[in-house]
């Protein structure tokens, strides 16, 4: 159970997946990020999209997260990958099928240049099916990097993936 020890920091998740019972890992994902992570304040529609980078696999779910947490930025990345490992994700392929995906996106307006971990997300402007569920609930938000909002990144984004919100 996760105790809060400092301040709060906001931070943008995306959640997915293409694996098993696509609706139930994200409602398990949620749940698990609520118990280790921090509040989840909003939660974009999911959104279902062909798979991008290796094409021959099944659709993924998607979906975008708020969440405010007390971790810092590497523990946070701890934090998910424990959880992307309890829900069984084995990464052994680049782009391949997994049960669960948690990308960190943004982290309040930080720029972070760490081995381990880049904030904001580098491919995020290029990725259609992580730009709609986000701008769902931040379209506002201002990239710390880009200087430019969330809708103005979705509207200059040139893939053309589809993306469909689902339920």
């Amino acid at each position: 159970m996760l105790t809060q020890t400092g301040p709060l920091h906001n931070i943008f998740l995306l959640i997915g997946g293409n694996l098993g019972d696509r609706q139930q890992n994200l409602h398990l994902v949620r749940k698990m990020i609520a118990e280790r992570v921090g509040t989840i304040e909003k939660a974009s529609s999911i959104f279902q999209t062909a798979a991008w980078g290796m094409e021959n696999q099944p659709d993924f779910l998607n979906q975008a997260l708020q969440v405010a947490t007390p971790l810092g930025p590497l523990n946070l990345l701890d934090a998910l990958l424990a959880i992307e490992r309890d829900m069984g994700r084995i990464r052994n392929e680049k782009y391949g099928p997994r049960t669960v995906d948690i990308d960190i996106l943004l982290y309040n307006d930080l720029s972070l240049d760490h081995p381990d971990l880049l904030i904001p997300h580098p491919r995020m402007a290029q990725r259609r099916f992580v730009l709609e569920p986000l701008a769902e609930i931040a379209g506002d938000f201002i990239h710390p990097v880009q200087r430019i909002s969330i809708n103005k990144m979705l509207d200059n984004c040139s893939d053309s993936l589809d993306v469909k919100k689902i339920g």
